[in-house]
Parts: C-alpha cells; structure tokens; sequence
C-alpha cells in the first residue's frame, strides 16, 4: 500500500490526526481537508486513491461533495457518520460511495475496508490479456476495465464495476445477495441487502434503457441477480 494516497476529509481534527496515525503505520500517505470544499480543492491537485468522507460537515457536506466528485471521479469513497439508520447508508450509497463506516468506529475496521477498496481499485489493469464480453450490446473489457452499453462508455465507479464483472463473467447464473457481498468486498455478509440493492440499482440506472424493464440485469425474486444471457 506504500505508493496509495488517502484523502481524509472530516471537520473533527480529533478524528482526521487518529485515522491518519492509522494509515500512515500502513505505509499510507494521507492527505486531509476539514471540509468538502477543501477536499475536491485537493482533488483538483493531487492524485488520491481513496477518499475517507465525513457527511455532516460546514460549506460542503458529504453527500454534496460526493456528488460533485462523482462527476469527474470513480475513485473508492468510504462515508463516515455518527448516524447508524439504514435510510442514511442508502442515500450514502445512493450518491455513489463504496462504502459506509458508522461512527464511533473501530479503527482497525476502517483500515481493514481501505485496504478491501485500494486493493480492488489499484489492480484495475493487472489483467493478462484483453478478455472482452459481449452480452448483446452490453460488453466488459477486463483490461481496460471497462463497461459499455450499445456501443456508449458506462461510467461504473469500482464497486458497482466488479458487480457487473462478476456477473457478467457468468451471465444466466444467479448469485445470491450474500454471495455478491462476500465476493465483491471481500468480507462476510452481514445485513448485506440494503447495501447490494442500491448498487445493483445504480448499475441498472447506467447500462438499461429502461432500468424498470431491465433487459441484462435481472432480478430473480427470493434468489438473488443474475446478468441475462
């Protein structure tokens, strides 16, 4: 992890010194911001792998700068908040975060998750060869890492990308939701629904003409997702 930058950005001092203690004896380099002002400033400069996001924060709150960051960027966005509802970690969700920590939070389980993201985010590219997939108009190209509808780049953030690799490398199979969980972050399912349905929503959103309709990315009720052949 030596070569990876994370930007923290919190308006909690306190909490921005603690996590970046915790990183750097990973051999992380941190970067912070105190606000989202602050942070896509830091963006606009330096090259940043993750992005560790507080919500409730002055000028530009989280789930606004998630936004604005999303309009230019597909790196791995891990929210933090000190609120536990789930209808707060599907709109984190919804707005294109990877990932959500309830605060207080274990720091080793943060650090865990970074580690869970860079790893999925750095090895984009790491393929032998150009394998490329073709679903009827929906096609993967897993060297390039890349996602395309009827012949329209997607843009898929990381998190909804091994969603789509992994089902589209086995289209007609169906992969439960805690099966998509386990293998996509890499940990062991727990009140995983929530979390998988917003991404597979996401996904549907960018790849169907008609995401109430969809044509490649299809539910199978009681089962799980499955890509159509």
């Amino acid at each position: 992890m030596e070569s990876n930058v994370v930007l923290v950005v919190d308006d909690d001092k306190e909490i921005r010194d603690a996590i970046e203690i915790y990183l750097k004896n990973e051999g992380v380099r941190v970067l912070k911001a105190q606000d989202g002002l602050e942070a896509i400033d830091i963006l606009d400069h330096h090259e940043i792998h993750l992005i560790i996001l507080d919500i409730m924060m002055p000028k530009l709150d989280g789930i606004a700068s998630t936004f604005k960051i999303r309009e230019q960027k597909d790196i791995p966005i891990i929210m933090l908040s000190a609120k536990s509802e789930d209808t707060d970690k599907i709109l984190g969700l919804q707005v294109g975060a990877d990932d959500y920590v309830t605060k207080p939070f274990n720091p080793l389980e943060l650090i865990a998750r970074v580690k869970s993201q860079l790893r999925r985010y750095v090895s984009f590219g790491n393929y032998e060869g150009n394998k490329q997939i073709d679903l009827n108009g929906l096609t993967l190209d897993q060297e390039a890492k890349e996602v395309a509808a009827n012949g329209e780049a997607v843009k898929l953030t990381p998190i909804e990308y091994r969603i789509a690799e992994l089902l589209m490398t086995h289209p007609g199979r169906v992969f439960s939701i805690s099966e998509i969980y386990e293998r996509v972050w890499n940990e062991p399912s727990y009140n995983a629904e929530n979390t998988v349905a917003v991404h597979i929503r996401k996904i549907r959103e960018k790849i169907e003409i008609d995401p109430k309709n969809p044509r490649y990315l299809k539910v199978v009720w009681g089962i799980g997702y499955k890509m159509e052949k």
